[in-house]
C-alpha cells in the first residue's frame, strides 16, 4: 500500500536508492553501514513509508553527506536560493519541518531553517556529526539541546556552536513553536 507523499519525499526515496546503486551497494550494505534497517530501507525506496529525520541523517551518514547534502541532490540546486523555492521537509513522525535555506554542493557552507513544534523531540546519532561544525541560533521560542551529557536551554538570539560529536537531542519542552537556523560546514 503506497502513502500519499509529496515531491519533495518522492524525490528523496529515488534518490537514496540512486546513491546505494552507483556505490554497488545492496540493501543490506546500507542497513550495516547506516544502522536502518534493510526493510526500512526497501520501503522508503519503494515509496511506501515517509522517512523520519533520524532515519535520514543515518542514511545520509552512511554515504558520507550531510541531511542538507542529501535534501540537496535529491532537489538539485541553484546559487541564488528563492525563499519561494526553499525545499521543505516534513519529519512525519514529530511534525519537525525543515527549510533548506541554502546548500550546493561547490560551496562549502549549507544553511537549514528547523520549527520544531510544542513538545517535540528529534535525537541525532553521534555519527551525524563527525564530519561537519555546525552552529545554531534560535529566532524564536525556546529549545532544549542536549549535546552528551550537556543540556543548554536556548532563547530567542542566543547562538550554541556544537562541540565535539555526540548525540544530540532537539527538544521544545514549550507550549509554543521553536525556530532555529542551524549553519554547516563539512569539514
Amino acid at each position: 500500500m503506497s502513502l500519499l507523499m509529496d515531491d519533495t519525499t518522492r524525490r528523496l526515496a529515488r534518490r537514496l536508492r540512486l546513491e546505494r546503486e552507483t556505490r554497488g551497494w545492496s540493501l543490506a550494505d546500507l542497513a550495516a553501514r547506516s544502522g536502518v534497517g534493510k526493510a526500512t530501507i526497501s520501503k522508503i525506496e519503494r515509496e511506501e513509508m515517509s522517512p523520519t529525520a533520524a532515519t535520514l541523517v543515518r542514511l545520509a551518514a552512511a554515504f558520507d553527506l550531510t541531511l542538507a547534502g542529501l535534501l540537496l541532490r535529491a532537489e538539485g540546486g541553484e546559487r541564488l536560493s528563492r525563499a519561494a523555492d526553499q525545499p521543505l521537509w516534513r519529519d512525519p513522525e514529530t511534525g519537525y519541518t525543515r527549510r533548506q535555506i541554502f546548500a550546493r554542493p561547490d560551496h562549502p557552507v549549507e544553511m537549514v531553517e528547523v520549527e520544531l513544534p510544542p513538545g517535540a523531540r528529534v535525537t541525532l546519532p553521534a555519527a551525524s556529526y563527525g564530519h561537519i561544525r555546525q552552529i545554531l541560533q534560535v529566532r524564536a521560542g525556546t529549545l532544549t539541546l542536549t549535546e552528551g551529557s550537556d543540556r543548554h536551554v536556548l532563547g530567542a538570539g542566543d547562538c550554541l556552536g556544537f562541540g565535539p560529536p555526540a548525540d544530540v537531542t532537539f527538544a521544545n519542552e514549550s507550549g509554543a513553536p521553536c525556530r532555529y537556523i542551524v549553519t554547516l560546514t563539512r569539514l
